[in-house]
């Protein structure tokens, strides 16, 4: 191969040495020896050579690769933020709002629903360049009804842009995001949003973060303008002012920091040293030793101590005026991760489920997890975060939940609901694959390694409903939505009542069961008949009780024998643990291949108490003794043993009924506060918080979800359509006697009619 007479272009270089494959040394070498420097690379320049043999081929690409959630309370303008940025890094070409009268709707929302009632339902992935550095972006819901999305997301991302209103502050929904961040150790940056609004405020939501979110942050910008008169940005690090341009702010002209400004500027980056400088060494030393800190020494200590997650990164802006979005993905690529620089652990099946790191590295075994399931034309999609090692299109991977060896027909990247076909992913990419038949959570490797991935923390659902067909006929398709949307998605549940033989499907809401309805009408073209909304009860126990009970049956033939004698007591309100079983005897009264069947047995019994046949929660069952018979004992004796002793003792331990309590968030107009206080009592409610928000009352309480049924019609007549609300599950506690003893009769009065 001879020497170049010109210049290859940047966008030859950049597929050669940012490729997936490491060019060869006789490439590299004529690519490096032509008559040009590699300026066109800005990580590059000529010493690439004798860089290229220290370092992997594949460093530059994953420090140039960034994995990053978009999450918020609901209408916080999450969707909008990441329409412009598909916009600007060349994506889209034109945007689209999300309830646009132009019909389209935002292109991140690609389900008829979505575009509809102009909320995210499904968390939707996509990927585009900017400044040579390729993004993933998963944008997610905010309705709490749909928050299981939100979490798959922030299992397999490396950092996330918390987006807050600039009017409504830190909401309810804020924090649960917050929380779900913090659980799987995610680094992120902030940004105010909305600007442009009435009543925006910046810096009282800065404050409301610190105090609400326990977030050590800082503004990194400062706005020109607020409200109507909201112009640009002044930048903290770069101090330059930054002001757009153009039709859809696609111009950047930066200039000086306005004369009027320089106090207020000068004062906010005294501000923002300061609060880095808490947690970060090398900036403290300058900082106290008076030293003058220019802007790389600041942005590198910016970078440091939020990858450490010990600091967050305040931006601003408003993505429906298209102004600030351009330098909140510079931040990103300046101050969130690359794929290396986040540790990730497996666990590794061969050796006890021990803690293994893994490298993040393409190098290393081929180690994936399936976060994500979706029915598509052409069959199942896995989206897949590959963790480790490399991924090709036509080669086997072995399911390590399953055991079960699979080929990679077809490997896509996804854009919304549109894909692009690619022939190999390596670490630090989220990808989709079809026809491989998984479960959500699932782990994948090549093979040559056991190791699963932990799971995403799945919320228990709180509300179910009687579903069945209007024709018999559409018993097929009907059957087929439900199998599909379970295996999507984990808090759907599908079950079957016994004593009424109806279909009973369980989710995190009204507003959740409603869109499956929904969904199951329009993709499957199947009318169904929904029951009254029930709330999934739970029984306990309050003090412990022991059982002794000999089940005994001669009747020709092998009789039944078996005895069972022990103890149940509770365990702790609302603890991880639902049900524990102890064998706690000494010798062999009883076999040990009889002790499952005993904990079968109890495990059964305990799926319907006997107050209003829910399953028994928080019980601990011990088992002390017993007796066999050498020819009479059998597993089936043991077990109809257990469920008879269980009901036995089950009166005698003083068993309650719990209830799914909600933390309710409501924002309302001062002078409704009274009305709707005394609503929230009527309704057993607890009120644990009032804020004034500028005009508004912000009430907080737990409110018993069995009434909070039709509640958004009775808050907008109590406040002219002016106040709004949002509830999410928080635990399950008693109920009062009164209720209890309701729930008690109304349970035996439908056993009775039965």
């Amino acid at each position: 191969m001879g020497r170049f007479p010109i210049s290859p272009s940047p966008s030859l270089l950049q597929r050669i040495f940012c490729s997936n494959k490491r060019p060869s040394s006789s490439l590299t070498a004529a690519l490096l020896s032509g008559d040009f420097q590699l300026r066109h690379l800005s990580a590059g320049s000529a010493a690439r050579a004798s860089k290229e043999e220290k370092e992997p081929w594949w460093k530059e690409s994953m420090e140039r690769l960034r994995n990053i959630g978009i999450s918020a309370h609901i209408d916080s303008g999450k969707t909008t933020l990441t329409e412009r940025v598909l916009y600007y890094t060349g994506r889209i070409h034109e945007i689209h709002e999300v309830r646009g009268r132009d019909g389209v709707g935002a292109k991140m929302d690609s389900m008829d629903l979505e575009r509809e009632k102009g909320i995210t339902i499904q968390s939707a992935a996509t990927y585009c360049t900017w400044k040579d550095y390729q993004i993933n972006i998963i944008d997610t819901p905010g309705h709490v009804d749909f928050t299981i999305e939100v979490e798959r997301a922030l299992r397999v991302l490396d950092g996330a842009i918390l987006v807050l209103c600039s009017v409504g502050g830190v909401q309810s929904q804020s924090i649960t995001v917050d929380r779900q961040m913090r659980r799987y150790e995610v680094p992120r940056v902030a940004f105010i949003n909305k600007l442009d609004r009435m009543g925006a405020d910046p810096w009282k939501v800065l404050n409301q973060a610190r105090a609400k979110l326990r977030h050590h942050s800082a503004a990194v910008q400062v706005p020109i303008g607020l409200e109507e008169k909201f112009q640009g940005l002044v930048d903290l690090v770069q101090m330059k002012a930054c002001y757009f341009h153009g039709s859809s702010g696609e111009k950047i002209v930066t200039a000086d920091v306005p004369a009027d400004m320089e106090a207020l500027v000068a004062e906010k980056r005294r501000e923002l040293i300061e609060t880095v400088s808490e947690v970060d060494d090398i900036l403290a030393d300058k900082f106290l030793n008076d030293e003058p800190i220019s802007s790389s020494e600041l942005e590198e200590a910016i970078r440091r101590a939020t990858v450490a997650r010990k600091f967050v990164p305040v931006f601003m802006g408003s993505a429906f005026k298209n102004k600030g979005v351009q330098p909140l993905l510079d931040g990103v690529l300046s101050y969130l991760p690359c794929p290396t620089q986040v540790s990730n652990y497996a666990l590794d099946q061969k050796n006890n489920e021990e803690k293994v790191a893994l490298s993040g590295t393409p190098n290393g075994p081929l180690v994936g997890l399936a976060f994500k399931l979706e029915e598509g034309r052409f069959g199942q999609l896995t989206y897949l975060r590959v963790y480790e090692g490399v991924i090709r299109k036509g080669e086997f991977i072995i399911n390590v939940n399953t055991g079960k060896k699979v080929k990679v027909p077809r490997l896509v990247r996804m854009h919304s609901d549109e894909m692009e076909d690619i022939q190999e992913a390596h670490a630090g990419q989220i990808v989709a694959v079809f026809g491989v038949d998984c479960a959500s959570g699932d782990t994948f490797t090549d093979g040559s390694v056991k190791y699963t991935m932990t799971s995403m923390n799945v919320p228990e659902p709180v509300m179910s409903l009687a579903l069945q067909p209007v024709s018999k006929d559409s018993g097929g398709q009907f059957s087929k939505a439900l199998s599909r949307f379970q295996r999507e998605d984990p808090t759907f549940r599908v079950g079957l009542d016994p004593e009424s033989g109806q279909t009973i499907i369980s989710g995190m809401g009204e507003l959740h069961l409603d869109i499956y309805v929904e969904r199951i009408r329009r993709e499957y073209k199947v009318e169904a008949t929904v029951g009254k909304p029930r709330v999934n009860f739970r029984e306990t126990i309050t003090q412990r009780a022991e059982f002794d009970y000999l089940h005994k049956k001669q009747s020709g033939g092998q009789g039944q024998y078996g005895r069972v004698i022990g103890y149940v007591e509770p365990l702790p309100l609302n603890s991880p643990v639902k049900f524990e079983f102890e064998n706690m005897i000494v010798g062999q009264v009883i076999p040990s291949g009889f002790i499952p069947a005993i904990e079968k047995g109890f495990r059964e019994a305990a799926n319907s108490g006997s107050l209003i046949g829910h399953p028994v929660d928080n019980l601990r069952i011990v088992l002390t003794d017993g007796a066999s018979h050498a020819v009479d004992s059998s597993e089936l004796a043991f077990k109809l043993a257990s469920i008879y002793a269980f009901r036995q003792c089950y009166t005698a331990a003083r068993p309650v009924i719990l209830e799914p309590v909600m933390l309710v968030e409501l924002k309302v107009p001062t002078e409704f506060q009274g009305a709707v206080a005394g609503d929230i009592n009527k309704r057993k409610g607890v009120i644990v918080g009032n804020d004034q928000d500028g005009d508004d009352s912000v009430i907080t309480a737990n409110v018993p979800l069995n009434n909070m049924f039709g509640y958004s019609t009775a808050l907008r007549s109590m406040t002219q359509g002016k106040g709004e609300f949002t509830m999410e599950y928080k635990e399950h506690s008693p109920v009062s006697n009164d209720v209890q003893m309701q729930l008690v009769n109304a349970y035996k009065a439908t056993k009775g009619t039965e």
